[in-house]
């Protein structure tokens, strides 16, 4: 199996989730006492966090392309950026690095098509929504992305505020259903969990449309690359 290289911290509370998805993946698949050979680059996610703000992301990508490359030294073999709203940096993480990067978009597109949708919600940070670095991932395969018209200040307060200091609410909760009500409305057949926090507050069993978490499905396919 080749070793996973993850760039995380943005947040760590999501990161914990990717460590234990990808090594319960790797049992899973190989079986017995195996777990996955895996480098973790845990950022400090106050600075990058204020570079978002800043609106500095050439700085942040030299940041995590400077994190990435540091895992490759190491001897990772493929890279993971355990964060969608940094995915805005992708290319130039791509440029600091010889080894893969798999966009965390990828995977989630690829079950969605499995699945037979083609008009699909988007929840996420303020970034994610009001940028076009991600729908333009999920418009290339042919998918009809759908992003909140209103509110998306309190769902991406929640999540930083909330979520990435472990912090989970009822209130919120429902804040999250109400917007993918209204997804739903305007078409959505599902909905993208495109921040790796959310699954802490929505899964299927409270959402009015089948989820997609972006975590699992990315944590899982790191794992499917490195045992290709």
């Amino acid at each position: 199996m080749k070793t996973i290289g993850l760039v995380g911290g943005m947040s760590w509370e999501s990161t914990a989730h990717y460590y234990r998805i990808i090594n319960s993946e790797a049992k899973r698949l190989r079986g017995g006492l195996h777990s996955a050979p895996l480098l973790l680059h845990s950022v400090d996610f106050a600075p990058i966090a204020a570079l978002q703000a800043a609106g500095n992301w050439q700085e942040a990508g030299k940041i995590l392309g400077s994190a990435a490359k540091g895992l490759e030294r190491s001897g990772a073999d493929l890279i993971g950026i355990a964060t969608n709203t940094m995915h805005m940096v992708a290319p130039a993480i791509r440029d600091a690095i010889s080894v893969p990067l798999l966009h965390i978009a990828g995977p989630t597109a690829e079950r969605l098509i499995e699945d037979g949708f083609k008009t699909v919600g988007l929840l996420g940070t303020q970034f994610t929504l009001e940028m076009d670095f991600y729908t333009v991932e999920l418009e290339k395969v042919g998918l009809e992305p759908l992003v909140p018209q209103v509110g998306i200040t309190d769902l991406n307060a929640i999540i930083y505020e909330e979520l990435c200091r472990g912090i989970v609410r009822n209130t919120s909760r429902k804040t999250y259903i109400d917007a993918i009500r209204h997804l739903a409305l305007r078409g959505a057949e599902a909905v993208i969990l495109g921040c790796t926090e959310i699954s802490m507050l929505i899964d299927d069993a409270v959402s009015p449309l089948p989820t997609y978490d972006t975590t699992e499905l990315h944590a899982k396919a790191l794992v499917a690359a490195a045992l290709e």
